[in-house]
């Protein structure tokens, strides 16, 4: 939503400017959640309610209010938000959902760089194993893994756990086990996304 109010707003736009209003009221949004970042989920959610409904409540009033010219950048600004108040508000009811989509953006940035050689998949099940192994890179990445290294240690220790016992626990294998961090973490911090998408 933000973008949208940024794309509508014209270059050195006066403070009475319709778009620079929106964009206003989400840096507002924007600034209290910076202060609620050291929080623990619950006492964020509290802080929500406490600070930000107000003023996405406000937000919302006036978006209902304008009447921006059909087909203008700022008319699709003011569309989506009102289309979208229902997941816009989301986080307004869990202390865990993020306020910016960025980091999930970032996330499954390689999945959509990718998208075109998916097209290439011959099979239903040729299709789900890549996404299969797409989801456990990923993870090892987000929990600072070295997914060669992950992939290395998942390839030589499970194959002998399942011989010995099929139904057997696999959860000292998941990449946020103390165990696995220890065998397959990077080890000078370099960035796991930037690796995986090399």
């Amino acid at each position: 939503m933000r973008r949208y109010f940024t794309d509508a707003m014209p270059k050195n736009a006066p403070k009475d400017n319709a778009a620079r209003i929106g964009l206003e009221y989400c840096q507002k949004l924007f600034l209290l959640e910076r202060s609620y970042e050291d929080m623990t989920s619950a006492k964020r959610l509290e802080c929500r309610i406490e600070k930000s409904k107000p003023v996405v409540d406000a937000f919302f009033t006036w978006a209902d209010s304008v009447n921006p010219l059909a087909g203008s950048k700022f008319g699709k600004a003011i569309t989506y938000a009102v289309n979208q108040r229902k997941g816009l508000s989301m986080f307004l009811t869990d202390g865990r959902i993020e306020l910016s989509t960025n980091r999930i953006e970032n996330l499954i940035r390689p999945v959509t760089l990718g998208r075109k050689n998916y097209l290439f998949a011959d099979t239903v099940r040729g299709a789900r194993s890549s996404a299969v192994a797409y989801s456990i890179i990923q993870t090892a990445v987000m929990n600072g893994l070295n997914p060669y290294q992950y992939l290395l240690y998942l390839f030589t220790e499970l194959p002998t756990v399942l011989t010995k016992n099929p139904e057997a626990d696999l959860s000292r294998f998941f990449p946020w086990m103390d165990d696995v961090q220890a065998k397959c973490k990077y080890a000078n911090g370099t960035d796991g996304q930037l690796s995986l998408m090399q």
